[in-house]
């Protein structure tokens, strides 16, 4: 902002009306060698100050709501987690967003308890209903998929580009593919090259090779029992899975439970060990598509550290 002349200029404006006083004094001086008269040349008046201008208020905080958890976590690790006003109920990571209002899931959020929030942009999946309902309101959406590693980079990039920061949502790409590389160094030799089932939810839904989890195990070395053909998130038939005999079972503590009682799974000599049982807060880390992608991967070399040498390939 420009405003009045600074000391500095006051000092040089001083000095060159000091120089010139003392020029004309001296010009007045009787001479020696008298010269003939000039007319009296008038210096030009200094500069008038700049005009102040007004300096442009700083954009206002937006007040974002997010009804997914992964982009919930995006919005926070681009440093802008005091920018939500509002979450989905499964939204627990940061900690800090555990004490926001909490709007239901992705088929119940409560309509007017999110307009009431007077939110400024709201995170949501493609498939929400709300999408025709808040656009007909004023309210703006990012509608936002995150089945893919490219899905998840896409997403990155839109919600830097909405909160003014994409420079830091590509370097937390770069993190997360940094992460994943030093990840994939964990992993055994032995385990390399493994064929691997991801339970997803109890229906069976799996993991295909296609979405976020399967790309990062590609990553790591490991092979899908999912065709690629299946898509990223295929319902199973159970004795499919049962026939294709993973040498590696990846489920959530509570899946792992389950799976000896069902018809047949007793049979899945992979489900004997337990060291990809993960708990809540592991297998969090590995289901959420967000930039966590790179904790993702540490957390499945972690489980295949421990399989190690006891899994043999087929």
């Amino acid at each position: 902002m420009r405003g009045a002349p600074v000391p500095l200029n006051r000092a040089l404006v001083a000095l060159f009306s000091s120089a010139a006083l003392l020029g004309i004094a001296e010009a007045a001086r009787p001479s020696a060698h008298p010269t003939p008269s000039l007319p009296l040349v008038r210096s030009a008046p200094p500069a008038p100050p700049a005009p102040t201008v007004p300096q442009a208020p700083a954009a206002a905080p937006m007040r974002l709501v997010s009804l997914v958890p992964s982009l919930t976590e995006t919005v926070c690790l681009l440093q802008a987690c005091e920018q939500l006003v509002g979450v989905d109920r499964h939204s627990n990571w940061p900690a800090s967003v555990q004490r926001l209002p909490k709007l239901g899931g992705l088929d119940d959020t409560p309509l007017e308890q999110l307009v009431a929030l007077r939110p400024t942009l709201v995170l949501l999946p493609p498939s929400s209903r709300l999408i025709p309902r808040l656009k007909e309101l004023g309210i703006h959406t990012l509608a936002l998929p995150t089945q893919s590693h490219a899905d998840v980079r896409a997403a990155l990039q839109a919600i830097g580009a909405q909160l003014g920061r994409p420079a830091l949502a590509e370097q937390r790409w770069d993190e997360a593919q940094q992460a994943i590389r030093e990840a994939a160094q964990r992993i055994p030799s032995a385990v390399r090259g493994q064929r691997v089932y991801v339970e997803v939810s109890s229906e069976p839904h799996a993991a295909g090779p296609n979405s976020f989890i399967g790309q990062t195990l590609m990553q790591l070395g490991l092979r899908n029992i999912v065709p690629e053909e299946l898509g990223p998130f295929p319902r199973l038939n159970p004795e499919f899975i049962v026939r294709a005999q993973p040498d590696v079972v990846i489920a959530s503590s509570a899946a792992f439970e389950k799976m000896r009682s069902r018809p047949g799974w007793a049979a899945l000599k992979a489900l004997n060990d337990r060291a990809c049982s993960l708990p809540p807060a592991r297998w969090e880390a590995l289901v959420r598509p967000g930039p966590r992608l790179g904790t993702a991967a540490h957390t499945l070399a972690d489980c295949l550290l421990q399989l190690g040498a006891a899994v043999t390939p087929q």
